[in-house]
């Protein structure tokens, strides 16, 4: 088997919510693995958004740490419409860090914390 690099998101019990909720965000997505614990919390999972696949998990330990927007998921958008789609989805209960703009390197960008705590960057290219 070939080596590969899979995004890995760890929840404490959000798993299956962030699943659904990013697989309906994307018109390509999928999930394409999910096993569960007998509580009915994600053991492990394997979802696929615009042709990348992540992995995420319901840990049972929790721990003293999330989520931090030093690294974040990048989407490079087609039209205008999506940057403001996924923004304003994005950030229903998250936190905005870089509210939508022209910012100068992008024709429309934002930089957002999810519900969940991830973050994401949208982006729509220069002309």
């Amino acid at each position: 088997m070939p080596q590969t690099i899979t995004p890995f998101l760890m929840f404490e019990g959000d798993a299956q919510a962030a699943l659904t909720f990013y697989t309906g965000l994307f018109p390509d997505a999928e999930v394409v693995s999910l096993t569960r614990r007998p509580d009915d919390t994600v053991l492990h999972a394997v979802f696929s958004l615009a042709g990348q696949r992540f992995m995420c998990i319901d840990s049972d330990v929790h721990h003293e740490f999330g989520f931090t927007p030093s690294i974040s998921l990048f989407v490079q958008c087609e039209s205008e419409q999506e940057v403001d789609r996924l923004f304003a989805a994005l950030a229903e209960g998250g936190q905005e860090l870089m509210p939508l703009g022209d910012y100068g390197f992008s024709a429309k960008f934002g930089w957002v914390n999810d519900r969940f705590g991830v973050s994401w960057q949208l982006s729509l290219p220069l002309a």
